[in-house]
Formats: structure tokens, sequence, C-alpha cells
């Protein structure tokens, strides 16, 4: 069954193993996460249970997020997913979820929403290759042929320049490094989507053997 978990991207370091090889880690926070609804087959259709983790700040909380909150003993939080293929009996609404659920060794998968970039090219946007720089060449970074004259219209798809990054974006098969439980921390290795202090979701990954 899946197991998940609601953090905080912290940002990159660097730790040593015992061999001394150095292994990038990026440090995720995740404060003690709270179950605020379940779902079963027999109502939904579908076995999950939702989670919410970061409280919000009380000027920023309303009536609706108040009540639900209020049936699992809580206060709205400001991040809440809901995680799926989860066994709903383990758990109860109010339970809280912390990072111990997960150990040394565990491979994991990371959504999170990637770094925005703003208006780019075709080539950064879309890892095409530009042409000549000289010599007469009169094509250097531009997206090329619009498609074939007899539509009359540009295809859709076609790979054009535009708004790149902000997409919510997973990194599959990322192996937690270390669980430290007093400061409710997670060392993932490798890199995960997102800037510092955007919210991610860690799930058991799905294609590990």
């Amino acid at each position: 069954m899946t197991k998940g978990i609601l953090g905080k991207k912290l940002g990159m370091t660097q730790i040593f193993s015992e061999t001394g090889e150095a292994i990038p880690v990026t440090v995720i926070q995740a404060e003690a996460n709270v179950v605020l609804q379940k779902k079963t087959s027999e109502a939904d259709g579908y076995e999950a249970i939702q989670i919410g983790a970061f409280d919000k700040k009380p000027g920023h909380q309303n009536k609706p997020a108040k009540g639900h909150a209020d049936k699992a003993n809580s206060t709205p939080k400001r991040f809440v997913k809901e995680i799926r293929n989860v066994d709903a009996a383990d758990y109860e609404i109010g339970q809280e979820v912390k990072v111990d659920i997960f150990a040394e060794g565990d491979v994991v998968d990371v959504t999170g929403k990637s770094k925005g970039k703003g208006f780019q090219g075709a080539i950064k946007r879309h890892n095409q290759s530009r042409g000549p720089m000289s010599h007469g060449s009169r094509y250097h970074r531009r997206p090329g042929s619009m498609g074939p004259v007899d539509p009359n219209h540009v295809r859709p798809g076609k790979l054009l320049p535009g708004r790149m990054g902000g997409e919510t974006t997973t990194v599959q098969n990322l192996e937690i490094v270390k669980v430290d439980v007093e400061r409710n921390v997670l060392l993932v290795k490798g890199n995960v989507p997102g800037a510092k202090k955007s919210f991610v979701t860690i799930k058991s990954a799905i294609k590990a053997d």
C-alpha cells in the first residue's frame, strides 16, 4: 500500500557516507501531517486519505475550511492533498502522520511545482537545435517551419515559444538517506522539483522493485 506525507523543500546540501563519498541531498521539512478526511470504497468508490500540513494564518482562514478542520480537531491547513491507494482502516480522522512512516533506504516519488522560467524560446523550452550562427545562415534560434501549406493554419501541438515552468512535476525513485524524527526532516538523495520553501508531496515509489 502507498505511504505519503506533505512537506516543504528547504534547499540542498551534502552529507558524507562512511566511505567518504559526498552525497547530494534535498532537505524536506515534514511537520506532523493531520488526517482531515477518509475516503472509502463503499462511500466514495476508492480508498484514500486527505492530509494537511502547515497551519494557515488566522486572517486567511474561512468558515468552510474551519468547519472541515474542526471534524479532525485541527486548524485549517495551507497544503492539503489526497493520498490514494492506502488502507483507510489504518488511519483515524485527526491522526498525525509523521516522518517515521519512512525509513532510511526507502524509495519515494516526490511531486512539486517546477520553478517558473517565464517566456522562453523554442530552444530552451523544447530542447530544439539551433541553426548555424555564421556563414550567411539566416536561421539561428527560430522555431522553424509552421507546418505544411495545405491546412492553411498552424497545427495544434506545434512546439512554439511561450511560458515555461510552473507545472506539476514528479521525480521518481529517489532514495531516503536519513530520517530525522526530532526535527521532522527527511534527507532525500538528489534534487526534487520546486523552489526553496515550496510544498512537495512524498509518496512511496510506484515503480520501485
